[in-house]
C-alpha cells in the first residue's frame, strides 16, 4: 500500500504543531512555505495513534480566507478550536463539559455567535471608541515618557509592549491598576503556557497535560475575579464593557455564569496580548531598518501602514480550528463532513501569491488585507481598538526617540496559538 500524497511526512508534520518551532520565527516560514508550495492542503496525522486527531492543515491565503469567510460550512463547534491533544481535551470535558476550558465568542456557532457578539460590537466601533481616544493617547504619552526615562537601553517587551495595552483594556474593563500584574500573569500562562518564561513553570518541555492543568488554574482564577467584577457591575453600572457583560441579557434572560466568564477572559486577555505583540514587532521591523524608521519618522501618515503591516508581519493568532459541516472541496483534497482543519493565520499571511515579498517589513504595503484579524463572522471583535492604542503609541514613540537599534537576541514565544515576542532588547536615543 503506498503512502497517501496528502499525508505530509511526519518531521514536518511535528514542526507544524511543536510550540518551539514556533520560538524558530524564519524557520517556521520555511516549513510553511515548503508544505504551501508541496500541498497547501495537506493531512497531519499523528505519529502515535490517540494522541490527537487528525486535521487538515490549510496554508493557502485564498483557501483560509474562504474558510474564514464561511461559517455556515466550517464550524468553529463541535470540536475544539484551538489545536489540542487529545488528552487536553479529554481533561476540558471531564473539568467543564465542553472541549474548551473556556467557552466565548472565538467558540460559538450561530445563533448563539451573533446574539453574543452584538452584545459588545457597537462599543468597539470607532464612533465609540472616540470617546476614549484622548484617556488612550495620555496613556500612550505616559507610557512613551517612561521608556525614555528607563533607556537608553531596554526591553521593549516588559517595559512598552506589554503594559501599555494591558492598561487600556483593563481600563475598559474596570480592573484597577493594583491588579494588573495578576492579569498579566494569568494571560501569558492562558496563551503562553507552553513557555518556559511565560507560564512561570522554568519548565521548557511541559506535556500537554502539564499545559492544560496549568492553563485550567488560570482559568478558573479569572472565572473567580471576574465573577466578583460583575457582581459589582450589577450593583453599580458604569459605561465600561465590564457593566455591557455583567448586564446582558440574550433572549430575555442574563448570560449563563461560564458564558459571562468566557466574555471576560476573551476580551481581557486577547484584547491585550495580540496588541502587545504586534506593538513589539512593528518595533522591532523599525529599529532593524533605519532607512524606514526615518521616513515614518518624517511623514506621520505612514504609521496606518505600519500598524497593519506589523500586525500581518507579526500574526500573534497563528491559527484557529474548524470543522467541516458537508463534504466539501479545497485545494484539490476532499474534505469529508466532520473533518477537522487548521487554518493557518501565519502561512496564509505570509503567502507570495497575496503578498510580495511577504517577508520584507513594507509600511508602505499596499493592498495589505491580511488575515491576522481573522475575517467574516469571527473577524476580530477589537480591531478598531488595536489600531486605535498602536497608532497613538506610535505617534507618542517616534516623538521621543532620534535613534533606535537593536540591543541584543530578539526572543519569541514558545506557542502555537498566540505567539510574538517576549524580549526585545533595544537601545534608543532621545530626540
Amino acid at each position: 500500500m503506498g503512502v497517501d500524497p496528502a499525508i505530509l511526512p511526519t518531521p514536518i508534520a511535528k514542526r507544524v504543531i511543536d510550540p518551539h518551532a514556533y520560538a524558530e520565527w524564519d524557520t517556521l516560514l520555511d516549513t510553511f512555505d515548503k508544505i504551501r508550495e508541496d500541498s497547501p492542503v495537506a493531512k497531519i496525522v499523528p505519529e502515535e495513534e490517540g494522541l490527537f486527531e487528525p486535521f487538515w492543515l490549510i496554508t493557502r491565503y485564498d483557501d483560509v480566507m474562504r474558510i474564514s469567510k464561511d461559517n455556515a460550512a466550517f464550524l468553529n463547534n463541535p470540536k475544539p478550536v484551538v489545536f489540542s491533544f487529545n488528552k487536553a481535551i479529554e481533561f476540558s470535558r471531564a473539568a467543564t463539559g465542553s472541549n474548551m476550558l473556556v467557552d466565548s465568542l472565538v467558540v460559538f456557532d450561530a445563533p448563539i455567535h451573533p446574539k453574543y457578539r452584538k452584545l459588545t460590537q457597537d462599543w468597539f466601533m470607532p464612533r465609540n471608541l472616540a470617546r476614549i481616544e484622548g484617556e488612550v493617547r495620555e496613556l500612550a504619552h505616559r507610557t512613551a515618557d517612561r521608556m525614555i526615562e528607563r533607556g537608553p537601553e531596554l526591553d521593549f517587551v516588559k517595559e512598552v509592549a506589554g503594559p501599555y495595552p494591558l492598561r487600556v483594556v483593563m481600563q475598559i474593563l474596570g480592573v484597577p491598576p493594583e491588579d494588573e500584574p495578576r492579569m498579566q500573569m494569568l494571560t501569558q500562562q492562558l496563551f503562553g503556557g507552553q513557555d518556559a518564561d511565560l507560564s512561570g513553570t522554568g519548565m521548557d518541555d511541559m506535556t500537554p497535560e502539564q499545559v492544560v492543568q496549568l492553563v485550567a488554574g488560570a482559568v478558573t482564577t479569572f472565572e473567580d475575579y471576574f465573577a466578583a467584577l460583575a457582581e459589582q457591575r450589577r450593583a453599580n453600572p458604569t459605561d465600561d464593557v465590564a457593566s455591557v457583560i455583567a448586564n446582558a441579557t440574550v433572549d430575555g434572560k442574563p448570560l449563563p455564569p461560564r458564558d459571562m466568564a468566557g466574555y471576560y477572559i476573551i476580551v481581557a486577555t486577547a484584547g491585550h496580548d495580540t496588541t502587545s505583540a504586534s506593538t513589539a514587532g512593528a518595533m522591532q521591523a523599525l529599529a532593524s531598518d533605519p532607512e524606514q524608521f526615518a521616513r515614518v519618522k518624517a511623514d506621520r501618515s505612514l504609521l496606518p501602514g505600519i500598524v497593519e503591516e506589523a500586525i500581518r508581519w507579526t500574526s500573534p493568532v497563528q491559527h484557529f480550528m474548524r470543522t467541516a459541516a458537508d463534504d466539501v472541496e479545497i485545494g484539490g483534497q476532499q474534505i469529508k463532513a466532520g473533518d477537522w482543519m487548521m487554518i493557518n493565520y501565519v502561512a496564509a499571511n505570509h503567502d507570495p501569491a497575496q503578498f510580495e515579498n511577504p517577508r520584507r517589513f513594507d509600511a508602505a504595503r499596499s493592498p495589505n488585507r491580511h488575515l491576522a484579524f481573522g475575517a467574516g463572522a469571527h473577524q476580530c471583535l477589537g480591531l478598531h481598538l488595536a489600531r486605535m492604542e498602536m497608532r497613538l503609541l506610535f505617534e507618542a514613540l517616534l516623538d521621543r526617540i532620534e535613534t533606535v537599534e537593536p540591543a541584543g537576541e530578539a526572543k519569541r514565544a514558545t506557542s502555537t496559538f498566540v505567539g510574538g515576542l517576549k524580549s526585545l532588547p533595544l537601545r534608543i536615543t532621545s530626540a
